[in-house]
């Protein structure tokens, strides 16, 4: 399988490609640069995959939550290039990609993923973590710090600004092993989701690629 990702809803950009289980990346933390840097990022891994992308199967794209500007970019490249190579779309959860470099690095397998919303508020999932899975155990939300919860008792580990933001409250809610802050979702954690046999399930036409806010109002937040 040949995939194509990439994410800009947080602080991060990143782009990647998926080729049978071998990952190309290029990433950087570039707070509002992202319009310019993601289509030169995505024209680097492709070349260097030696692809162009009619030949890719789909495009993978961290759809939200996130910032809104940052999500709404991906979603406008991703629509673009699958409706030109006539390719179908995976939206991948950020939280998820998140929860899944973390499990990767920190070596846990329950974590809990959170993104500052702004507002004082954060974006919330645990997830159970496996190879190249991470399956959601409660619904992805946006509430108060002092509202998350988790569904089952075990040893969490914590990952996103999300906890920079408002750790003495999160740290709270739930058994912590530890946290880390400075970390971001990344393209190719969201190829490696994208690529998992199950996330067959959703894949989608280009016109349903559609961004996941989890909030109705939503307050603009510069990338």
């Amino acid at each position: 399988m040949k995939l194509l990702a990439l994410d800009t809803a947080t602080e991060a950009c990143s782009a990647a490609v998926w080729v049978d289980g071998a990952v190309l990346e290029r990433y950087e933390l570039a707070p509002r640069r992202h319009a310019a840097l993601i289509l030169p990022m995505i024209e680097a891994v492709l070349a260097e995959a030696g692809l162009s992308p009619p030949q890719l199967d789909a495009i993978a794209f961290g759809r939200g939550p996130g910032a809104f500007t940052g999500v709404r970019i991906a979603v406008g490249i991703v629509q673009g290039i699958a409706f030109a190579a006539d390719l179908p779309v995976i939206p991948i959860s950020t939280l998820a990609a998140l929860a899944l470099g973390a499990a990767q690095e920190a070596g846990y397998s329950r974590i809990a993923a959170a993104l500052d919303a702004r507002m004082g508020e954060v974006y919330w999932g645990v997830y159970a973590v496996s190879e190249h899975a991470a399956k959601p155990l409660d619904e992805e939300r946006v509430c108060a710090p002092q509202n998350v919860t988790a569904p089952i008792p075990g040893d969490w580990f914590g990952v996103g600004n999300g906890w920079t933001a408002h750790a003495a409250i999160l740290a709270q809610r739930l058994p912590m092993s530890g946290w880390q802050g400075e970390r971001y979702p990344r393209a190719g954690n969201v190829a490696r989701l994208a690529a998992a046999p199950l996330s067959r399930n959703v894949w989608v036409s280009a016109d349903q690629a559609l961004p996941v806010y989890l909030r109705n109002k939503i307050a603009s937040k510069s990338v």
